[in-house]
């Protein structure tokens, strides 16, 4: 039996994929070959010698020391797009509480709970602070176009919005999915000085790290709305808690509370409930128990962090898997091993990341220890797995 470790509690749906006469499922697990986690941190996690790979029920992976696991020929996925409706919902909520000081309301609200029937009279002519702009006809820039971006942008469009879209690095497929009314541009600069609302919807990298700063937010429009729910350090706090002050930001809401965040002035701060649906918790589980399926079945990696993605239909009598890194002549190299004492390499395919790559040789003939071994002793191999 093969055993999937639990490290939180997976929704039964996507436990209820994995083929009970096949796998086991559940906490007590020592050293697994695989691992379903949420938000559980796995950074000073001993790992035994039978993981192959990792599965993270959701987007991040800032609980899963990724590069180690490569370094290891362990497999780290994610589930990408399986919250995506979840958090554009959030987000929604965010942008009409970034315009309607509904929050400011309820809380003075509670005020007069004790006034009887003066209620009424009291509500009509303490309301005036709470008042706040329409959404409709105003100008939404959206940064990053992935799964819950375009999500953002199109119902952002069906709700009266202008939308501009800003991502460098969008793909052909996410591309055919947005709204034509959605105007796409190749400029930061032209995001930030003509939107009324812009929400952020990209990774976390050296990149992005602190891009709503005390530059760029001088550059956006008097009054700007700013929605992060990305992650914190996209923005630089102190920057956004100055210009909330000032008035130069109207309303920063994150899903990604922090320390110096919590409390201030036009500042929302939710508590991380982007994915926190039922919906999404089954969306990601089931996403996250296929991956693994396909890859402790098959060897085919769909949604990893860390290796390359790659699918082959198979064929041969065994398939052979590497995980090695990406050095010149190393596929030769292994090619000549493979092919040495009459084993046939029916169909092959090799991709890179970076540093690391991943192979799979489908074969016809015997695959026996020695030729694994001798697989193994290759310069660069980090992982060999027989199917």
């Amino acid at each position: 039996m093969t055993e999937i470790k639990t490290l939180n509690k997976i929704s039964p749906v996507g436990l209820e994929c994995f083929d009970k006469q096949k796998y086991i499922c559940g906490d007590e697990f020592e050293n697994p070959e695989a691992i379903m986690v949420r938000s559980a941190s796995m950074h000073d996690m001993p790992v035994g010698d039978k993981l192959l790979a990792v599965a993270r029920a959701g987007a991040g992976v800032n609980n899963i020391p990724v590069s180690e696991m490569a370094e290891k020929g362990i497999v780290v996925f994610n589930t990408p797009g399986a919250n995506a409706n979840a958090v554009k919902e959030l987000v929604l909520l965010g942008l009409f509480l970034s315009s309607r000081k509904v929050l400011d309301g309820i809380d003075w609200v509670k005020t007069i709970k004790n006034e009887g029937d003066a209620v009424g009279k009291l509500v009509e002519k303490g309301k005036a602070p709470f008042a706040g702009p329409e959404i409709q006809g105003k100008t939404l820039g959206v940064i990053g176009l992935g799964a819950i971006g375009i999500k953002v942008a199109n119902a952002a469009v069906h709700l009266g919005m202008n939308v501009i879209g800003y991502d460098p690095y969008i793909s052909v497929s996410a591309a055919w999915t947005i709204n034509k009314a959605v105007k796409y541009t190749s400029s930061l600069k032209d995001i930030f000085e003509n939107s009324d609302y812009i929400s952020l919807h990209v990774p976390l990298t050296p990149d992005t790290k602190g891009m709503i700063n005390s530059t760029s937010i001088a550059t956006m429009k008097h009054g700007v709305r700013i929605l992060n729910f990305a992650r914190a350090d996209l923005v630089v706090a102190a920057d956004v808690i100055a210009a909330a002050n000032e008035g130069q930001i109207s309303s920063y809401v994150t899903d990604f509370p922090t320390a110096e965040i919590i409390g201030e002035k036009n500042c929302i701060a939710i508590p991380h409930l982007g994915a926190s649906t039922p919906e999404s918790e089954d969306n990601c589980a089931k996403m996250a128990a296929e991956e693994l399926i396909q890859y402790l079945e098959n060897g085919n990696i769909v949604n990893s962090v860390n290796l390359p993605n790659v699918s082959l239909e198979k064929s041969g009598d065994k398939r052979i898997c590497i995980i090695h890194k990406n050095i010149p002549n190393i596929i030769a190299t292994i090619t000549a091993v493979i092919s040495k004492e009459n084993l046939n390499i029916d169909n092959m395919i090799n991709k890179s990341r970076g540093e690391m790559a991943y192979s799979i040789f489908d074969v016809s003939g015997e695959v026996n220890t020695q030729k694994i071994h001798d697989i193994e002793t290759i310069d660069g191999i980090i992982k060999v797995r027989v199917i």
